[in-house]
């Protein structure tokens, strides 16, 4: 396990710099040729979100809640705990200054995965960054849309979620104290659990899986917010401080000096990707499925996911974190350090709440990631073949369940730099196709 994560850690130094360059430099260089319009229209975002144009394939609705199943959850609250950890408080500015650049990024990509798509036999729309490589990149699209593919089968296994999924059961309800079969095979009796729960829904297929999350994924973010929103509101005077600790520290001119200052942006930027999976690619793949007609439509509904889970979401947590003084303890990160903090600061059972959320959000993850895989599968080889993926996916949780979180982490973020990579650069090449609906609009 060692000597993987070592190995791990030397690749992802070496690409994270093109990612960082392209998420950063293509999202500003986006937002500049779309002279911001897609943040003035995503006003009209909402009323789209319930709109319908008829006919095949999913609601957009059901396919923004599926996204937000895979991206508010887990990534939002245990992604950021390990990003103040390993960071500071200073890092929510990078994550937030990512999420609206990654609004725009959004806004391109799921526009793209309407603009050029295929169909089913049924008729049903088939979508996602791999079609449009294919379809509208001469010469090395079809390069591209494989080589994103193959990152994407590993990319979306359910590495971080059923880890720290089992983590924090194991560290809340403490089973040791009922049966001690220890930590190790309670943590691999809650993996084969959960990999029986995900069963169940995932291999019902996509109708099946929007289903499901579109029920959870509202409930569950409106539980959380309204928790947030409770626990600073009664801690009203702390909220400014954080603030003022938060941007003290991302401007800090001692990180400047011994240049821990780049690190910091990097780690932010890597948090914010991996919590909103903007330039990823992800999002694209459900979207892409979309009856929408208009593809501008799709993209402004799409645009809200980064505000929602990364502006919206991570920063509830990332105050309540601060404000709690949970960070003093330094022994504790990832989902232990915002369960100690919302524990301190929602009399005394806020963890257990938080556990609620936690297992649901988890699990609504768990479900929605697979389908990732299944499309990366269906184009590399036979659309028939591509449901196998979802018993590959299925096991694997039982292994992730077990791993250690260093090791997750480092799987995670080089699937996700080398799926971004051919990503952005075929939005960027693609990006004057969109410029011009967008302005015709």
């Amino acid at each position: 396990m060692e000597l993987l994560y070592t190995l791990l850690q030397e690749l992802i130094s070496s690409i994270e710099l093109i990612m960082f360059l392209l998420i950063i430099g293509g999202g500003v260089f986006l937002l500049i040729q779309s002279k911001a319009k897609p943040l003035f229209f995503i006003k009209s975002a909402p009323k789209l979100l319930f709109s319908k144009d008829g006919g095949e394939g999913i609601s957009r609705f059901q396919a923004l809640s599926a996204v937000l199943a895979s991206t508010v959850g887990l990534g939002n609250i245990s992604g950021v705990a390990i990003a103040i950890y390993m960071g500071g408080p200073g890092v929510l500015v990078w994550m937030w200054a990512t999420a609206i650049l990654g609004a725009i990024i959004k806004f391109y990509s799921c526009t793209l995965a309407i603009l050029f798509r295929e169909k089913e036999e049924d008729g049903s729309p088939l979508g996602g960054p791999m079609y449009y490589m294919k379809i509208a990149v001469p010469r090395y699209g079809k390069t591209f849309a494989v080589w994103f593919s193959i990152a994407g089968l590993f990319g979306v296994l359910p590495a971080f979620t059923a880890n720290q999924l089992t983590q924090t059961l194991v560290t809340v309800i403490e089973p040791n104290q009922y049966l001690n079969l220890g930590v190790l095979n309670w943590k691999l009796i809650i993996g084969i659990v959960l990999a029986i729960l995900s069963a169940i829904v995932i291999l019902g297929g996509l109708k099946k899986i929007v289903t499901v999350t579109s029920t959870l994924v509202p409930l569950m973010v409106g539980l959380y917010f309204s928790m947030g929103i409770i626990m600073l509101t009664l801690n009203a005077e702390a909220i400014i401080p954080a603030f003022q600790k938060i941007f003290n520290q991302a401007f800090s001119v001692q990180a400047a000096a011994n240049g821990s200052f780049w690190a910091l942006v990097i780690l932010g930027v890597r948090r914010a990707v991996f919590s909103n999976e903007s330039g990823v690619g992800n999002a694209p793949m459900y979207h892409g499925q979309s009856n929408t007609k208009n593809p501008i439509d799709e993209g402004l509904v799409a645009s809200l996911g980064p505000l929602l889970d990364t502006i919206l979401v991570c920063s509830i947590t990332g105050l309540i974190i601060i404000i709690s003084g949970a960070t003093e303890l330094g022994q504790l990160n990832g989902i232990e350090l915002t369960l100690e903090a919302f524990k301190r600061l929602f009399y005394g059972i806020g963890d257990e709440l938080l556990l609620l959320m936690v297992f649901v959000f988890g699990v609504s993850s768990l479900f929605t990631y697979s389908y990732y895989g299944v499309k990366c599968l269906r184009y590399l080889t036979k659309r028939s073949w591509g449901n196998w993926y979802n018993y590959i996916y299925i096991i694997s949780i039982v292994f992730f369940a077990i791993a250690s979180v260093d090791l997750v982490i480092g799987i995670i973020d080089l699937s996700f730099a080398l799926m971004a990579i051919p990503n952005m650069i075929t939005l960027l090449w693609l990006s004057k196709k969109v410029k011009k609906l967008l302005f015709s609009n």
